[in-house]
């Protein structure tokens, strides 16, 4: 009749060499998410009962904040583990947007926290607060210390996955709050320049905020199924189309499948017919190879239909 399908799943040898290393990945920031869990939920128990017992508001209301960051840690390795959940006849794709959505609310998460600062910042300038300077010092300190050591056992993930990188923004945005209180703490207990604090914490809430607006646009991005940042659609299809045999490229989409894992789907117009399984599993190791495309599904036609396109 003139049309003809064919359709190539991705070679099998990539898609299992990169499901191992998903594993391990999971692995190791299962530990980095333990340790971090933690060390936060600790904190935030000393902290807080401190606070009760000496009957200082400013340490309870600070306690509530770092359990924010439990709360954003526990969202991220939720997200992580759903990711790697098996697929079934329900759920072909397995739940792997759900380390998108994690990193997408961690993102909402930050941002409305840093209003928040923001907010509360403005209002001390009006009436400053008096607070415990010392203790609240050496709570900071500590703060310092278990948020940038939750953030570095992130750090190294945080460009390749974006739920990583919600996780360690969330760490690091509270290790440089807490650092923000003992600067402002010490000038305020020199000089008493009451203004300093809540100029510290607006600066710090811009900085998170400027750290985080990629995060909720790449977020965003990625939950409507857009196509992934560093990977360039027209230089795909341009690389597709540029391959022998191959007439033109239709119904290319790109998107996410996970914060790790992009998947590929595109029709081939090839007049000569069917390629050999070396072209589709070439094309399919070239795809992943420099662009980072794991899953590819190629469909031939050696005619298409006017009215498909």
């Amino acid at each position: 009749m003139g049309i003809h399908h064919s359709h190539s799943n991705h070679d099998h040898g990539h898609s299992h060499g990169h499901s191992h290393d998903h594993s391990h990945h999971v692995k190791s920031y299962g530990k980095a998410f333990t340790i971090g869990i933690l060390l936060n939920i600790i904190f935030v128990l000393i902290e807080g009962g401190y606070g009760f017992k000496i009957n200082s508001l400013a340490l309870i209301a600070d306690a509530g904040h770092n359990l924010s960051d439990v709360a954003g840690l526990i969202l991220a390795w939720a997200g992580m583990i759903a990711a790697n959940k098996k697929t079934n006849s329900k759920h072909s794709y397995g739940w792997k947007k759900a380390s998108v959505l994690a990193a997408f609310i961690n993102a909402i998460f930050l941002l409305v926290a840093m209003g928040s600062l923001a907010w509360e910042a403005v209002h001390r300038f009006n009436s400053p607060i008096q607070t415990e300077g010392v203790t609240i010092m050496v709570f900071s300190v500590i703060g310092i210390l278990i948020n940038g050591a939750t953030a570095l056992l992130f750090a190294a993930g945080r460009d390749k996955d974006i739920n990583i990188r919600g996780a360690f923004l969330h760490m690091l945005a509270d290790a440089l709050i807490s650092a923000g209180v003992v600067i402002a703490g010490a000038i305020t207990l020199k000089w008493n320049y009451s203004w300093i604090d809540p100029v510290t914490s607006l600066i710090i809430a811009f900085i998170i905020v400027i750290g985080t607006w990629r995060l909720f646009t790449q977020s965003l991005n990625l939950l409507f199924d857009g196509v992934p940042d560093g990977i360039d659609y027209q230089a795909v299809k341009k690389y597709l189309s540029e391959q022998t045999g191959v007439k033109n490229v239709f119904d290319l989409h790109i998107w996410a499948m996970s914060t790790t894992e992009v998947a590929l789907t595109a029709h081939l117009h090839m007049p000569e017919g069917n390629p050999s399984d070396s072209f589709l599993n070439e094309v399919s190791h070239e795809l992943h190879h420099h662009y980072n495309i794991e899953h590819v599904t190629l469909q031939v036609v050696r005619s298409p239909k006017s009215d498909s396109y």
